[in-house]
C-alpha cells in the first residue's frame, strides 16, 4: 500500500471492492461517453478481472476508509520493444475527491510498479478526443500523444 502526499492510500483492489468498482465504471461511461452500461454485466467483468490477474489489475485509492478513485491496467506485448506495455483503463475519481491528486497518486503508484517490473517498457492510455480536461491532466503527468488513432471492431 502506498500513501500519497494528500493522504490517499493506493492499494490493489480486492474482491470486496467489486461493487464499487463496477459502480464507478458505470458512472465513467455515463460521464465520459454518455453511455449506459448494464451494471450486472460490468460487475461480472470486474469480478472476472479480479479473479484472473493475468488479464489485468485494478488499483484503488482510499481516503478515510472510502474508495476515492480507481484505475485498471492491462497488458500489451510489444514485439517492437521486446517488452510489455501497461495500458491504463477504467480511470474514475469520485466527484467528492476530484482535483485533489487521486489520479496522480494512482498513476504514480502504477508507474513505480512498472519501473520495478522487469520487461515493462512503458505505460499507455487512451482518452476520448473531446475530453480536454483529462488530456490536460494526463499531459501534466508526462503522457504525450504518440500520433496513433485507436480503431475497433467490437462483437456484442
Amino acid at each position: 500500500m502506498t500513501e500519497s502526499l494528500d493522504g490517499f492510500f493506493v492499494r490493489p483492489a480486492e474482491i470486496h471492492d467489486a461493487p464499487t468498482i463496477a459502480d464507478f465504471n458505470c458512472r465513467l461511461a455515463a460521464e465520459s461517453e454518455n453511455k449506459t452500461l448494464d451494471p450486472a454485466t460490468v460487475e461480472r467483468g470486474v469480478n472476472a478481472l479480479l479473479r484472473v490477474p493475468s488479464r489485468g489489475r485494478y488499483f484503488v485509492a482510499e481516503a478515510t476508509g472510502q474508495l476515492a478513485g480507481q484505475l485498471m491496467h492491462t497488458f500489451e506485448w510489444s514485439d517492437w520493444r521486446n517488452g510489455d506495455i501497461w495500458w491504463i483503463q477504467s480511470v474514475y475519481v469520485h466527484p467528492d475527491f476530484r482535483r485533489r491528486g487521486v489520479f496522480r497518486a494512482l498513476s504514480n503508484h502504477l508507474e513505480e510498479l512498472a519501473r520495478q517490473t522487469p520487461g515493462v517498457v512503458g505505460i499507455r492510455l487512451y482518452v476520448e478526443r473531446g475530453n480536454q480536461q483529462a488530456q490536460q491532466t494526463y499531459s501534466s503527468l508526462g503522457f504525450s500523444q504518440p500520433g496513433y488513432v485507436v480503431m475497433e471492431r467490437l462483437f456484442g
